[in-house]
């Protein structure tokens, strides 16, 4: 028995030197600075997550600091809030796998599939991301390639069942204490330009498109669905996406 725990030790100890962690460890990544820019290191690089096959339906929710759920709990994240709501309505739903990491660009999350191999059997595939292209300047030119390019793999993620992918559409920081003496005028209106590129792809893949943006806009003027960090949105706003997403899936997945 000693000698087992000695090799248990010697494994843990080589796991935690090589940096893989669980998806919750990297929960509350924060970014250099304030605001939205890259996490520190190699942020493409996603931690290795051990999904057991139990027969319940899996989902894979890509994304970056608005999926991980960046100053809320775990159990906040909108997807944890939506699978719990789907459990609860008798639909057999595992805990969603997340790729997803604040910080995040359309290119980051391509780059992170790429260095990650995944099943290609999701019941459910969610997509939100594009915030840190706006917040980084970049071009929407190429946010629709990369954002098509995303779509495209979502599909095949999904098993080639359109109507299991759902596009989130970006939400709206522009409302948040954190943009005070910025152009909010401009946030929002370079956001809607990002979200009808996303729901034009989207349309032209016959995916699901579901709107959180206006939702999120309801936080100028009710400081509870904004979280502690002045940026992200709260546990409750994430509760709002989690009910509407959840009347989404549960159609597709019956």
């Amino acid at each position: 028995m000693k000698s087992l725990r000695v090799y248990c030790y010697l494994i843990v100890f080589i796991v935690m030197g090589s940096g893989v962690l669980p998806v919750g460890g990297c929960a509350k990544n924060k970014a250099m600075g304030s605001g939205m820019a890259n996490v520190a290191g190699p942020v493409d690089r996603v931690p290795e997550l051990a999904v057991k096959d139990t027969g319940l339906l899996s989902w894979l929710a890509l994304g970056d600091s608005y999926t991980i759920g960046q100053s809320v709990a775990d159990s906040e994240r909108y997807p944890l809030q939506a699978a719990g709501l789907l459990r609860e309505g008798g639909m057999p739903m595992k805990d969603p796998e997340i790729i997803a990491v604040t910080g995040w660009t359309t290119q980051n999350l391509l780059n992170a599939l790429k260095n990650k191999p995944v099943s290609s059997s999701y019941a459910i595939v969610t997509l939100l991301v594009g915030v840190n292209n706006q917040y980084q300047g970049r071009s929407l030119a190429e946010y629709k390639i990369q954002f098509t390019s995303l779509v495209e793999q979502s599909i095949q993620l999904a098993g080639n069942r359109r109507e299991r992918v759902i596009v989130l559409s970006i939400p709206d920081y522009s409302v948040t204490p954190f943009a005070r003496g910025l152009d909010r005028a401009a946030i929002a209106r370079e956001i809607d330009d990002f979200n009808d590129a996303g729901r034009a792809i989207a349309a032209q893949y016959k995916v699901q498109w579901l709107d959180v943006t206006g939702s999120s806009r309801r936080a100028a003027n009710d400081r509870s669905l904004i979280a502690a960090d002045s940026l992200h949105f709260s546990g409750r706003e994430y509760r709002n996406w989690a009910s509407m997403l959840a009347l989404l899936i549960r159609p597709a997945l019956q």
